[in-house]
């Protein structure tokens, strides 16, 4: 049975291009872990602390001064921070639990950035950088790339490439730089916290939730072959074998190519011996 959270997210992200609202996505995922969770509550606590923030940023004399006003309001006076002790709780992913704990993960804290930010005249983008989500401020002249983890760090482009060291060496040009800082749209930035989560959940071994997070990604990338194949090995780790072979053959019918194919072709055949003889 589909939850009502999954059913109300493929509402408002169904034909919305880029024009989905980041934060009603954010806040029914967190919905589906909290079914009571009062949405526009939370909707309402970010509208206050935008007027809060307004006032301090109406007396900024230039964007330096707004982006140093965000900063100093976000993680000095609010008290948010990157939770590094427990990095892989998945409160760190839901928006919600962001908001009352002060604590969050690189995305979440970016999210939160992003909407204090425009509501108050910042051009905040998100920028999906390799292993860490920064965001940017589109200045005149020049883009200024922060990390709200790291309480609004400034990141100049040798310590970009610094980050940059655990990956291959092809990320090491400045073109490619570039490239990797391209803004984010709200869509990718909704599946990034629904892979986090996603991932958290699989290390965990609880695939009842993992198989939550792969409904809601399927939902913005329906054709998205990974996914289709991971929901097809949940399903499979969960004894649901028409659902396993459902989603195998879907993942084979689009990836007929696939490295995989001998394994799925394999586990197709188990598969369908082990539901008929469900019959």
């Amino acid at each position: 049975m589909i939850k009502p959270a999954l059913k109300r997210f493929e509402h408002i992200v169904t034909g919305a291009g880029e024009n989905i609202n980041l934060v009603d996505g954010a806040l029914l995922i967190a919905s589906n872990e909290y079914p009571q969770l009062d949405i526009p509550a939370y909707r309402s606590r970010l509208e206050s602390m935008a007027r809060e923030l307004q006032v301090q940023v109406d007396v900024c004399r230039n964007a330096s001064d707004m982006i140093d006003t965000v900063n100093r309001y976000l993680f000095e006076e609010q008290g948010f921070a990157g939770n590094l002790a427990s990095f892989n709780d998945p409160r760190n992913s839901f928006l919600n639990d962001v908001l009352d704990r002060k604590l969050g993960i690189p995305l979440t804290l970016s999210i939160l950035y992003m909407e204090m930010g425009n509501r108050v005249g910042l051009p905040v983008r998100g920028v999906a950088f390799p292993g860490h989500f920064l965001v940017k401020v589109a200045l005149e002249g020049e883009d200024v790339v922060l990390d709200p983890f790291s309480r609004g760090l400034v990141l100049d482009r040798q310590e970009l490439h610094q980050r940059l060291r655990h990956f291959t060496d092809s990320y090491r040009s400045e073109r490619k730089l570039e490239q990797l800082l391209v803004p984010a749209g709200n869509r990718d930035i909704l599946l990034r916290m629904l892979r986090n989560l996603k991932n958290v959940y699989f290390e965990a071994e609880d695939y009842e939730h993992a198989l939550e997070m792969v409904n809601f990604m399927l939902v913005l990338a329906p054709d998205n072959v990974g996914e289709i194949r991971d929901r097809a090995y949940i399903h499979d780790q969960l004894d649901c074998f028409r659902d396993a072979i459902d989603d195998y053959q879907r993942y084979l019918m689009l990836s007929p190519g696939a490295d995989d194919i001998s394994y799925i072709q394999s586990r197709l055949t188990d598969l369908k011996q082990s539901a008929g003889r469900l019959h």
